[in-house]
């Protein structure tokens, strides 16, 4: 799967100089990290309300959408797939690969509202 991600992430980063109106991947990357944002968490709802109605093949493709627009945003942030991984193999050392670490393992974050990117406050 790695490969996948890694030739998934090399084209997405080739889409970075295309034209927006000829490349889905081109005319998300300009939109911005708060759009790329939120289609990453609408893919991952759909993923989740397709697991649990058991629709099997359409977790599949939700989940290919949700890998697409993680690779997308990764590449607005700067982040390659060899970080991830190495993360991932951190943790494997530290935990096991089928363990999350704990939460006490880390410092609770500051949730932000994703229109506060925008910098406008609604009153």
């Amino acid at each position: 799967m790695g490969d996948s991600l890694d030739r998934l992430y090399a084209a997405v980063v080739a889409a970075k100089g295309a034209d927006p109106a000829a490349s889905r991947t081109a005319k998300l990357l300009r939109a911005g990290r708060s759009k790329m944002a939120k289609k990453l968490a609408e893919e991952a709802v759909e993923v989740v309300i397709d697991a649990m109605t058991g629709q099997t093949e359409a977790v599949v493709k939700e989940s290919a959408d949700l890998l697409y627009n993680l690779t997308v945003l990764w590449v607005a942030a700067g982040i390659e797939p060899k970080h991830v991984w190495a993360e991932m193999n951190r943790r494997e050392r530290m935990f096991g690969i089928a363990e999350k670490l704990p939460k006490r393992a880390f410092a609770r974050r500051k949730l932000v509202a994703l229109t506060a990117a925008r910098g406008a406050k609604r009153r």
